[in-house]
């Protein structure tokens, strides 16, 4: 049975779900670019459609200074995309707003990817699942490990100490489709998807180093299987 938390207004949820069937779902960069596009857009009292939008680069979406999404109905705090899922970390801003946004990502990027692809039927796994974070030092792990998922991409053991640590850093500043970049202190536009309160949980930006070591206790403290991994 999807887990799913009872979502209440200013609390943080680990929000994620995989592929139906554990399919891939991010074919090549326009798809992750279209996730991430419906990420932005769809975080607003009124939503934003791309039929409306002249010009569908994510880019020229996040840069364009005209573009007004009303009120946000959720904080997205941080991001993972990877071939087969996904992690959120979302605050409710809105009473609903998480569900309602969920949905809104969901419906659209179905629609895009099947037409796109000529398949018909769900993408997802069923549900969104989520879990509640109860507080300041499990959401800050939490944050590290999400950024850190992707490792496994490139070192499927390095959890285990496994694989070339600087060779994997490398990899993981070079890795697009994550908010890890933003939280290192990199300027670039998908800084906009992201709120502004999660990174007041940190005294200083955190270094790349300190973002592993704090996946690693995360690892530690749910090395059984964590339900939290989709």
């Amino acid at each position: 049975m999807a887990e799913r938390s009872p979502f209440g207004v200013g609390e943080w949820y680990h929000c994620y779900n995989r592929g139906v069937d554990k399919r891939i779902v991010f074919e090549n960069a326009r798809d992750y670019n279209r996730f991430l596009l419906l990420l932005y857009l769809g975080n607003g009292s009124v939503p934003l459609h791309l039929a409306n939008l002249k010009n569908h680069n994510i880019r020229a979406v996040l840069e364009d200074v005209l573009i007004e999404r009303e009120e946000p109905i959720v904080e997205i705090g941080a991001y993972i995309l990877m071939p087969n899922h996904f992690h959120l970390l979302l605050k409710e801003i809105q009473e609903g707003g998480i569900t309602i946004f969920m949905q809104r990502i969901f419906t659209a990027f179905t629609m895009y990817f099947n037409k796109k692809y000529d398949r018909t039927g769900a993408l997802f796994a069923g549900p969104f699942k989520s879990r509640h974070i109860t507080d300041d030092r499990y959401l800050k792990h939490l944050i590290s490990y999400q950024h850190l998922n992707v490792a496994e991409l490139f070192e499927p053991r390095w959890k285990d100490g496994f694989g070339n640590l600087k060779k994997i850093e490398k990899q993981l500043v070079a890795y697009p489709y994550s908010s890890l970049l933003d939280f290192l202190g990199q300027k670039r536009p998908e800084r906009k998807i992201l709120g502004d309160s999660v990174f007041e949980l940190y005294d200083s930006i955190p270094t790349l180093a300190e973002i592993i070591g704090d996946a690693h206790a995360y690892y530690i403290e749910h090395n059984d299987g964590s339900k939290a991994r989709p």
